[in-house]
C-alpha cells in the first residue's frame, strides 16, 4: 500500500559502523527504551550492518545474563512485540556486558582492550557512541576517565576513527550547576562531540513542527503578534511520582519539564526561519527566541508563576494520595508538581503576545499540546449581542495521539445565522498507517550519523536556565503556605485561573 507522504522529498540519514557503550547499563532507562531502540533500529533495517553494544555497569552479570535480561525488556517494552526469535539470534550476539566500578582505571583499560577485539569481531572501526544513563555528578568523572584511556579521541581529527557521548538530562540543577557541569567536561570533550538529549525532540510531531510552519505559507503569513492573541504549551500527565519520590524531591517540576521539554516546544513554535537546515543554524534560532524572552522580575513573579502541589484525589474513578504520602517523599514538602508561566518574547514577530506554560502530575489526563490561538475577526458581523465568536485555534498535539487539528466557525444550519466552532482533524497514524519510530530511536540513530539538530547545545541549556533560576531562588526565599493546593484529578490550582482571568483568557479544555 503506498501513501502520498511517499511523493514527497525524503531523507535518509546513514548511521556509521560504531560500538555503543551505556553507562547505567542495569538501570530502568536501558530496559525500557534504550535496548529496545536498538532492536527496533535493527527490526527496521535502519541500526549499522557493523554494530555492537557493550552495557558498562557496577553490578556483577555475564553477557548471557544481561542478553536474557533485555530480551525480557523488549518483549515487555518495545513498540513492536514480542520479539522476534530469528532476529534475537543475531541481535543477541550484538549485546555484551562489561562489569566496572565507574572511577577505577582498570575497568577503563580493560575496556578498551575488550573494544579493541570487538572493533576486529564487527567492523566497527573504532568509532563509538557513549550514552550516560547515570547521575549527571558521574558526568565528569565518565568523561575524564574516557579522556585518560584513549576512548575519546581529538574531535578535531578529519580522518580515522570518531567519538560521541549522550548526555541524559537533568544537565544541571540551577544555572550555576550546569555551569559547572559544563566546565567539568569541556577540558576533555568538544561542543561538537557533545549530544545532550531530550527525546520529546524525536517524537515525530515536534519534528514537523520546522516542516509545519516553514513550508505552509498560509500559517507562517499568520505568525506573528499581527494575527496571534496568544499562545498556550499544556504538558499534563495523569501520574503521580511513583517510585520516583526520592528524585523528585530533588527535582520538581519546574526542573523536570519546563527547564527542559516545554522550552524547547516553545522555542521552536517562536523560532526565526533558520538561514540553513542543518544543527547550528537551527539551534541559533532558538538560542535567540530563549534569550528574548523578557525575564521575570521578584515583583512580577506572583502574577506570571503559580506553583501547586496535588494531594489526594480521585483519578478514573479510583482513589490516589497526595504527592506528601508518596513513597521517599517528606510529609511537609515544599516541591512543586505543578507550574504555570506566563511569558513574553521581546521581539518584533512576538511583540505583546502571551505565552501560557502549565504542567502538572495528577491531572485528569495525560496530554501535551501547543494550542496558538488567533485574533478575534474585526466588527461584530455574526455576532450574538453580549457574545463573541470562538477564536480560530490551531493545536498540535504531541501525545497521546500525535494531530494536528485547526478549529474554525461555521454556520449552524438552519434559518438563522448561527455560528459554531468546527474542527478539521488530522490524525499521523490514521493518514501514515504504520507504527512511528519512537523518540529514542530517531535520536540514536541521529547520533551515529552525526547529525546533532535535535539535541540541545550548552548555550541553549544555559539561555533556559538563566530565565529559570530566578524563579527557583524566589521560591526557595518564599516558602508556599498553601501546599496541597489542588486534588489529584483537578486540573490545577485555582491560582492558575486566576493568572489567565486577569488577562480575559481561559486555559483550553484538553
Amino acid at each position: 500500500m503506498s501513501y502520498p507522504f511517499q511523493e514527497g522529498t525524503t531523507s535518509t540519514k546513514i548511521a556509521a559502523p560504531c560500538i555503543m557503550v551505556i553507562f547505567g547499563a542495569t538501570g530502568d532507562l536501558t530496559r525500557r527504551r534504550l535496548v529496545p531502540a536498538l532492536y527496533n533500529l535493527a527490526r527496521d533495517g535502519q541500526l549499522p550492518a557493523h554494530f555492537c553494544c557493550v552495557g558498562f555497569a557496577r553490578r556483577h552479570k555475564s553477557d548471557d545474563d544481561f542478553r536474557h535480561e533485555m530480551h525480557d525488556a523488549i518483549n515487555e517494552f518495545s513498540r513492536v512485540k514480542p520479539v522476534d526469535e530469528e532476529l534475537w539470534k543475531t541481535f543477541k550476539g550484538q549485546l555484551f556486558y562489561h562489569e566496572s566500578e565507574f572511577d577505577t582505571d582498570e575497568g577503563y583499560e580493560a575496556l578498551a582492550n575488550r573494544l579493541r577485539n570487538l572493533d576486529i569481531q564487527f567492523g566497527t572501526k573504532g568509532n563509538r557512541v557513549f550514552y550516560f544513563s547515570t547521575q549527571p555528578s558521574f558526568f565528569p568523572t565518565l568523561v575524564k576517565k574516557l579522556k585518560k584511556h584513549g576512548l575519546l579521541y581529538p574531535h578535531n581529527q578529519t580522518h580515522g576513527p570518531w567519538s560521541r557521548v549522550i548526555f541524559e538530562k537533568p544537565f544541571g540543577h540551577d544555572l550555576a550547576s550546569a555551569i559547572e557541569l559544563q566546565n567539568g567536561i569541556s577540558d576533555d570533550l568538544d561542543e561538537s562531540q557533545t549530544y545532550r538529549i531530550d527525546h520529546w525532540l524525536g517524537k515525530e510531531t515536534v519534528q514537523n513542527l520546522l516542516i509545519f510552519r516553514f513550508t505552509n505559507p498560509i500559517f507562517e503569513a499568520l505568525w506573528n503578534h499581527h494575527h496571534i492573541d496568544h499562545v498556550q504549551i499544556a504538558v499534563a500527565e495523569e501520574l503521580g511520582v511513583g517510585t520516583r519520590g526520592a528524585l523528585w524531591e530533588e527535582q520538581g517540576m519546574l526542573r523536570d519539564i519546563v527547564q527542559n521539554h516545554m522550552m524547547q516546544l516553545l522555542s521552536l513554535i517562536a523560532m526565526e526561519p533558520p538561514s540553513r537546515l542543518d544543527a547550528d543554524a537551527i539551534r541559533d534560532e532558538k538560542v535567540k527566541v530563549i534569550s528574548s524572552i523578557v525575564p521575570i522580575s521578584a515583583k512580577e513573579c506572583q502574577k506570571c508563576v503559580v506553583r501547586g502541589q496535588y494531594g489526594p484525589g480521585i483519578i478514573n474513578g479510583k482513589d490516589v494520595i497526595g504527592y506528601r504520602q508518596e513513597g521517599n517523599v517528606a510529609p511537609e514538602s515544599e516541591v512543586e508538581t505543578y507550574v504555570a508561566l506566563k511569558l513574553h518574547i521581546d521581539n518584533w514577530r512576538w511583540a505583546g503576545v502571551p505565552f501560557y506554560l502549565r504542567s502538572g502530575k495528577r491531572m485528569p489526563k495525560k496530554v501535551t499540546e501547543i494550542a496558538i490561538s488567533f485574533k478575534e475577526a474585526p466588527g461584530s458581523l455574526y455576532q450574538e449581542r453580549g457574545r463573541h465568536n470562538p477564536s480560530n485555534v490551531l493545536a498540535i498535539r504531541i501525545q497521546p495521539n500525535e494531530n494536528i487539528s485547526l478549529t474554525t466557525n461555521c454556520k449552524v444550519p438552519g434559518q438563522e445565522n448561527l455560528v459554531h466552532p468546527v474542527k478539521m482533524d488530522f490524525r499521523y497514524s490514521a493518514y501514515f498507517g504504520a507504527a512511528q519510530q519512537e523518540a529514542y530511536e530517531r535520536l540514536i540513530c541521529d547520533c551515529m550519523a552525526g547529525d546533532s539538530t535535535l539535541f540541545a547545545r550548552n548555550d541553549e541549556v544555559l539561555a533556559s536556565w538563566k530565565l529559570l533560576t530566578p524563579i527557583l531562588e524566589r521560591w526557595r526565599n518564599n516558602k508556599p503556605t498553601n501546599f496541597p493546593n489542588y486534588q489529584a484529578g483537578k486540573w490545577g490550582p485555582v491560582e492558575a485561573d486566576v493568572m489567565l482571568a486577569a488577562d480575559g483568557r481561559q486555559w483550553r479544555l484538553l
